[in-house]
């Protein structure tokens, strides 16, 4: 049994130099992989990290550029709406404004027409006036030479006829002037 426990003693010793050369060896192998690996992993996830920085600051600058152009465009918006009210009150103040001048200018065509009517119509009546007075003048002086029995000269005929409307003008006028009906 002796034997048996010596082999197991040797097969647990502890070599110091075969610890401290596996730590050495352990280290170099650390310093190595850092150099080489760490270094390389670090950058690259340093630069990751930058590049979603600089993403999450375009998109918090992007976010307010996008609520700036939203509050522009309603203020646009806003303005547009002002302005095409305005435009649309100054035109409806401007069609008001034509047709009430139109209209004024047709009243004023109506009432010259009118007064052109009237005028027109007076002279016509003055015309008739003068031309049933001749009718009645020829009919008076004829049946003024039937009963005289002699033909009236010419100014004798035109004093007469004169007369006799200048008299029967005053009587019409009276009558008017009295109410009676033409």
């Amino acid at each position: 049994m002796r034997i048996f426990a010596a082999e197991e003693v040797a097969a647990f010793q502890i070599n110091l130099f075969w610890i401290v050369a596996q730590a050495a060896s352990f280290l170099l192998f650390l310093v190595i992989l850092y150099l080489v690996a760490f270094r390389r992993i670090t950058g690259v996830l340093e630069e990751r990290r930058s590049r979603i920085e600089q993403g999450l600051r375009d998109a918090d600058q992007a976010r307010v550029e996008r609520e700036q152009a939203a509050a522009e465009r309603l203020r646009v918006l806003t303005e547009a709406r002002a302005e095409s009210e305005e435009i649309l009150a100054r035109a409806q103040r401007l069609a008001e404004e034509t047709r009430e001048r139109d209209m004024a200018e047709v009243r004023g065509q109506l009432e010259q027409m009118r007064e052109r009517a009237a005028t027109d119509i007076a002279a016509e009546k003055d015309r008739a006036l003068a031309d049933v007075r001749a009718q009645v003048a020829d009919l008076a002086l004829a049946a003024a030479a039937r009963v005289v029995g002699e033909t009236m000269t010419s100014e004798r005929e035109r004093r007469l006829v004169d007369e006799f409307l200048a008299q029967m003008g005053s009587t019409e006028d009276g009558g008017r002037s009295r109410g009676r009906p033409n």
